[in-house]
């Protein structure tokens, strides 16, 4: 990574998730490879976050996709076994495409119905898009830096990427980096549907010829990124390596994906260069598949512009999670460290006849795989690009 200094590394000593097939790093797993039932909203089913000592008021300061943080947040402190000692100068980088949308609907409807002075004086600190990050950094004391991305789908792997880059330049030992996101309400819901993003059919199915747009989505992923010679003194079980990260910008339309997927091309290449890496080395592309006509076609070209017609498995978890928005990429990296725990790709469900004109080896059924370089991508609205590198520890 160019920004380690000393010869630091980025180790991932931590996983916390929720998502609409499981709420745990272990449910989710299993949810990965379990048939989603048709649904175009995806929620978190069985979420509750007084399992973490939330108190009622607590809880009425919190929009959900901060209640979501939380909740993903404890896991993967538990996970890497941070204590007290760890507080001091740890950093939190957590991001949200969407923010507090439930809260500012709800005051929208206060406002307009009991007038300006019914309006909650909690309404800001509870649509911000960083009071998830704060939340985080108030609840445990970390005191080093603590920031929020928000680029639309693009967030979570965003928000790793940077926060491992504070790891490899020395701004933080150890850093808890992810995205949440809670929006499915009625205004986001419309909007999407009526720009004809979202499955008629409530079906999820990333790369298939018969694929007719996403599933909207909640949940949430932070992983523990930690300094590699700091987690092995301690004894830290270290899932991964992240080694390279890439980000660029299409510069070419509001929604639509660059011709041949070009700036996704371009993210990934800059991830392998970042890391050293060759693309003959990959083995595996955790897929940004969102199950969309053009994003899908984008993204297959652009896999196959790195890596040639015979290029490493492609996966995409969203036949069962539906898509999370700013949450996507942090889930998806969660799951790319439990494929490395449990050395095997999760399948693409949902996908039944991959469409012919992709040139990608799409796996559809659990497959057992030797740790090897992985590359997970998210493309966003806007034209963002985000790619991590991940390697065996």
């Amino acid at each position: 990574m160019r920004e380690s200094r000393s010869g630091r590394r980025v180790a991932v000593t931590g996983v916390g998730v929720l998502a609409s097939c499981g709420v745990g790093a272990a449910a989710f797993w299993r949810g990965l490879s379990e048939p989603a039932r048709q649904a175009t909203e995806r929620r978190v089913e069985g979420f509750d976050p007084a399992v973490i000592g939330l108190s009622r008021v607590e809880l009425r300061r919190l929009d959900r996709f901060a209640q979501l943080a939380l909740v993903a947040a404890d896991e993967a402190i538990t996970d890497a076994g941070l204590g007290d000692a760890d507080r001091e100068g740890t950093g939190v980088l957590i991001g949200s495409g969407i923010g507090g949308a439930y809260s500012w609907e709800e005051q929208v409807r206060t406002l307009d119905a009991r007038g300006a002075r019914r309006v909650s004086p909690l309404t800001i600190p509870m649509v911000m898009p960083n009071a998830a990050a704060g939340a985080v950094s108030q609840r445990w004391g970390f005191t080093g830096p603590c920031e929020t991305v928000s680029t639309a789908c693009a967030t979570g792997t965003q928000s790793i990427a940077g926060a491992a880059r504070w790891v490899a330049s020395g701004r933080a030992d150890v850093a808890l980096a992810g995205g949440t996101e809670s929006c499915l309400t009625g205004v986001n819901l419309a909007g999407f549907g009526n720009m004809r993003a979202l499955s008629p059919t409530g079906s999820s199915r990333p790369f298939d010829a018969e694929r007719d747009g996403f599933c909207a989505a909640e949940g949430a992923g932070v992983l523990v990124l930690e300094e590699m010679s700091r987690a092995r003194a301690r004894g830290a079980r270290i899932y991964a390596e992240i080694t390279g990260t890439g980000s660029t910008a299409d510069a070419y339309h509001l929604t639509a994906p660059a011709p041949g997927g070009r700036g996704a091309a371009a993210a990934m290449r800059e991830a392998l260069t970042d890391a050293g890496v060759e693309p003959a080395q990959v083995t595996h592309v955790n897929a940004h598949g969102t199950g969309t006509p053009l994003n899908d076609a984008a993204e297959a070209e652009a896999i196959v512009a790195v890596f040639g017609p015979d290029g490493p498995a492609v996966t995409s978890i969203k036949g069962v999670t539906g898509h999370s928005l700013g949450a996507a990429g942090a889930i998806e990296a969660a799951a790319v460290a439990l494929t490395y725990l449990h050395r095997t790709l999760p399948p693409t469900m949902g996908t039944t006849a991959v469409d012919p004109s992709f040139k990608i080896d799409l796996v559809t059924e659990p497959r057992t795989w030797e740790p090897a370089p992985v590359l997970s991508n998210s493309f966003a609205f806007g034209g963002h690009n985000a790619t991590l590198l991940f390697v065996p520890a």
